[in-house]
C-alpha cells in the first residue's frame, strides 16, 4: 500500500455509529480521529452551564457573543487511547454523552456562528491530511474534496435501540420513547437547518448498517479506504 495520506469525511443521521468507525478506521490506519460531533456537544455543555438554552428557552446572541471565550481541544486518554474533549481546560467526555446535551445539540449546531468557528478548527486540523472526520457536514461542507467520503444510516429505530442500550449500559435513567423521540427529532433539526443540512454529498458511499454487526461494518469501510489510499 502506498504512504499516501488521505481525509476520511464521515457523515450521516445521529446514532449511526460514526463516531465507532471513525475510531476504528483511524487507528487501523494510524491516522488522527476528529470526533465534530463532540465539539458541538462540547458548545452546548457551555450553553446549558450559562443558562442560555433550556426545553423553552435559547439564547442564540448571549451565546454567539460568548464563542470567543470557548476553547475545544482533544486530549488524548494514556489509560485507552482515546482522544477525549476538553472545554476550556476541564475534561468533559463524559458529560457531553448524556441525553440531556442530546437534547439540545442540533439546536446549537444550526447556529452559522457556531458553525463558522467550528468548521474554522476543523478545517485546520486537517490541513495534513491522515484525518478520519465524523459529523453531519463534512464532506460536504468541512472537506467537500476529501478522498473518501461514506454517508452511514439506519432505520430511527434500530438507531434508538442502540442509543438506548449504550445509555442503559452508562447506567442513565432513560426511557426507550425519550431516545427515540430525540432521534426523531435530531433527524428533523439536522435535515431542515438552513445553514449545512445533513445530506449526502453526490461522490459519498451510503452504508445501511441496519442489519449489519459491526465487525461487518467495520470491514466493509476498511477495504473501502485501503483501495482509496492505494489508488490516491
Amino acid at each position: 500500500m502506498k504512504n499516501n495520506k488521505i481525509i476520511i469525511a464521515i457523515d450521516g443521521h445521529s446514532s449511526t455509529g460514526k463516531s465507532t468507525v471513525a475510531k476504528q478506521l483511524a487507528k487501523a490506519l494510524h491516522y488522527i480521529y476528529v470526533d465534530t460531533g463532540a465539539m458541538y456537544r462540547a458548545v452546548t455543555l457551555y450553553a446549558m452551564r450559562k443558562g442560555y438554552i433550556d426545553v423553552d428557552h435559547f439564547d442564540v446572541r448571549a451565546l454567539e457573543s460568548e464563542l470567543p471565550l470557548i476553547r475545544i481541544r482533544f486530549e488524548r486518554n494514556a489509560n485507552n487511547g482515546l482522544a477525549e474533549v476538553i472545554l476550556n481546560d476541564e475534561n468533559i467526555e463524559k458529560e457531553i454523552r448524556g441525553l440531556s446535551v442530546s437534547r439540545h445539540v442540533s439546536k446549537i449546531a444550526a447556529v452559522s456562528a457556531v458553525r463558522k468557528k467550528l468548521v474554522e478548527q476543523q478545517q485546520e486540523m486537517g490541513k495534513d491530511k491522515g484525518i478520519v472526520m465524523d459529523g453531519r457536514d463534512i464532506g460536504t461542507v468541512v472537506f467537500p474534496n476529501a478522498e473518501l467520503k461514506l454517508f452511514m444510516t439506519a432505520t430511527a429505530k434500530d438507531r434508538a435501540e442502540r442509543r438506548y442500550l449504550e445509555l442503559k449500559e452508562r447506567g442513565d435513567d432513560v426511557s426507550y420513547e425519550d431516545v427515540l423521540k430525540n432521534v426523531v427529532n435530531r433527524d428533523h433539526i439536522d435535515s431542515t437547518r438552513k445553514d449545512s443540512p445533513l445530506r449526502k454529498a453526490s461522490d459519498a458511499i451510503k452504508i445501511d448498517n441496519s442489519n449489519l454487526t459491526l465487525d461487518q461494518q467495520f470491514e466493509q469501510i476498511l477495504i473501502l479506504a485501503q483501495t482509496k489510499i492505494k489508488n490516491s
